[in-house]
């Protein structure tokens, strides 16, 4: 009843803020690319309530896209394996990005990502060209996104923090190839975002530990790994190691669920 009351009540500020900036963007002549630019929904705060559905209602091409079948080289992708393909994690052919990231069977199985948990929207102001360039050509691309987003599950794996003599490719035969050998005891207390299905994770990883590393540096974008917070788990020393000493103890708010923010 919540959600239905929320959505009903996002979607009307949504149709009045977009009514009211209709408005002043006719008043100055602006074009529907404007209009559209200038939209409510792309900025704070409308954007951090924005569902799915009201962003793809206008960028639905970023899910209809498809890889193509040969690059303009000629090289067909039915012969290749792309970076992403190479963990036993990923199946069928491949994906364009935002696929991969939410319509494939691993994203829908494993991951809860939506538009505004990478786009946060920004302030087109503070990106204009000056002079003004109304041509539109050098102006910042407006869906930025903070490059953290993409470390958290796209950074190296800190093999030598964690104790491995080696990477994970070369050490895991000596853990049985299973991350969980020593992490059903160790950070216990993991995955408990917004955007990730943590029960769900759990028990892949238990099948196939590439669930682990494909996350951990296995489908790596990054030379450095993500400083995760360090949330405590039942028989967790007292003593904390000195690179863990200034993480913080919690997710970020906006990625905490939210029955556990109102426990506080």
């Amino acid at each position: 009843m919540r959600l239905c009351i929320r959505f009903l009540f996002s979607s009307l500020l949504l149709t009045l803020l977009a009514w009211s900036s209709g408005i002043i963007a006719e008043g100055l002549g602006l074009s529907d690319y404007d209009r559209s630019r200038w939209h409510p929904i792309h900025y704070k705060p409308v954007i951090d309530n924005a569902i799915d559905e009201q962003c793809l209602s206008c960028h639905r091409d970023i899910l209809d896209r498809k890889v193509l079948d040969q690059s303009p080289a000629g090289v067909k992708s039915s012969e290749v394996m792309a970076w992403y393909q190479t963990l036993t994690t990923y199946e069928g052919e491949q994906e364009t990005f935002h696929r991969r990231h939410l319509a494939t069977s691993l994203a829908k199985e494993l991951m809860d990502l939506k538009c505004n948990t990478c786009h946060q929207g920004n302030d087109l102001r503070e990106e204009a060209t000056i002079p003004p360039d109304h041509s539109n050509r050098d102006t910042t691309l407006r869906k930025s996104v903070n490059p953290e987003i993409c470390l958290m599950c796209h950074g190296a794996n800190p093999y030598k923090r964690m104790g491995l003599p080696k990477p994970w490719v070369e050490s895991r035969e000596m853990f049985q190839g299973d991350c969980l050998l020593c992490h059903a005891h160790i950070r216990t207390v993991r995955h408990q975002v917004i955007f990730l299905k943590a029960d769900a994770i759990e028990e892949a990883a238990k099948k196939d530990p590439d669930v682990c590393y494909g996350c951990h540096g296995g489908r790596q974008w990054y030379r450095i790994s993500y400083p995760y917070p360090r949330h405590a788990w039942r028989g967790m020393s007292n003593v904390i190691p000195d690179w863990a000493k200034d993480r913080p103890t919690e997710s970020e708010a906006r990625f905490q669920i939210k029955s556990k923010q109102a426990a506080k």
